[in-house]
């Protein structure tokens, strides 16, 4: 007998996400949020190509971790113990990327986040005018001063639900294959990530859906 293979957790949140928006493809904005460690980038990544795969047009993704403040200005503000918390972001830039897209005057170039450098990198994604957009992050769903914001400007929002002990798993790799040690890894996963995971978890429910990873 031959043996299929079976679908990642990516793949099936992906498919879960497709299967929804298939059934009405006009919608411009798709926003895809879940704690840390969740695998986000992956799914948009998944998504898009699906609903290509199912001939429905998509016109980019923009990623919230594009609007990271710099390493610069979070040392200058002393935010850098605490970077990727919701104060460290150029919230108020992302929304008018969002509002932006939604009028859909012309392509529209938004920041993407480079892991490798640990730096934003302005104009690198074009996002044309018509189609979907993907936009994917932690706090798209947040209920805090601006950034609740986002949750209006989304046609649809989706919530990927990931075990804890699980993320906490990817995030110490994560970070251990950025630079940390072990230690230091898991001190940045408990200091950091910890409340982060709380707080993208408490708004689980202003999304549209929820997926389980």
């Amino acid at each position: 007998a031959v043996r299929t293979m079976t679908p990642s957790a990516s793949e099936s949140v992906a498919r879960q996400i497709v299967d929804r928006i298939a059934a009405h493809p006009r919608l411009r904005l798709l926003g895809i949020t879940g704690p840390p460690g969740t695998g986000k980038s992956t799914v948009c990544a998944l998504v898009a190509r699906g609903l290509d795969e199912r001939g429905i047009e998509v016109a980019g993704i923009v990623p919230m971790d594009g609007f990271h403040l710099s390493n610069a200005v979070l040392h200058a503000l002393g935010r850098a113990d605490r970077k990727g918390a919701p104060d460290t972001f150029d919230v108020d830039g992302y929304c008018e990327i969002l509002r932006r897209v939604r009028r859909a005057e012309g392509t529209v170039f938004a920041p993407e986040y480079r892991r490798d450098m640990h730096e934003p990198i302005a104009a690198s994604v074009a996002i044309a005018p018509r189609g979907i957009v993907l936009t994917e992050g932690n706090y798209l769903g947040v209920d805090l001063p601006r950034w609740r914001d986002v949750r209006g400007l989304l046609d649809e929002l989706v919530f990927i639900d990931t075990d804890r002990t699980e993320l906490v798993r990817r995030l110490v790799e994560r970070h251990k294959q950025h630079g940390r040690r072990t230690d230091e890894a898991a001190h940045w996963v408990r200091t950091v990530d910890s409340d982060n995971i709380d707080l993208v978890c408490a708004a689980a429910g202003r999304a549209d859906f929820t997926v389980r990873a």
